[in-house]
């Protein structure tokens, strides 16, 4: 059902470095370029992508009090990398990779973290451990 989110940036330059290191961590690259200076990664045209880009309306980007953009992931350890490469990154963490929950068949394995402009993300996986 989701097409694509997209997130604000003051500085589309490093958003982008973080963003295609973030990515890269998981072998996905960009798939579009805006005229405006964004971009936009992704799978394939037909799976949802994750833009980033100036606000239309000129203004300075912020990020939404209790917005977050979730990324799955299909192994708990891609979960870590991702979590580990936006820190590295320098991205502020928000609650590092764990169970949030009980383990079983449907444990949500996750770690949550802040892009450069403040931007929340978690990364996550459903199952049981691996």
């Amino acid at each position: 059902m989701i097409g694509y989110t997209l997130v604000g940036s003051n500085d589309l330059d490093k958003a982008k470095g973080f963003y295609d290191g973030l990515f890269g961590a998981l072998g996905v690259g960009r798939l579009m370029e805006f005229s405006t200076g964004g971009c936009a990664w992704g799978v394939d045209w037909s799976k949802p992508m994750f833009g980033v880009g100036k606000p239309y309306d000129g203004q300075p980007a912020s990020f939404g009090n209790g917005a977050m953009i979730a990324l799955a992931v299909d192994e708990r350890a891609k979960v870590d990398a991702l979590y580990a490469k936006a820190i590295e990154l320098g991205g502020q963490c928000e609650g590092g990779p764990g169970v949030r929950g009980e383990e079983g068949p449907q444990a949500f394995y996750a770690a949550y973290f802040r892009d450069l402009d403040g931007n929340k993300l978690c990364a996550y996986r459903v199952g049981p451990a691996q």
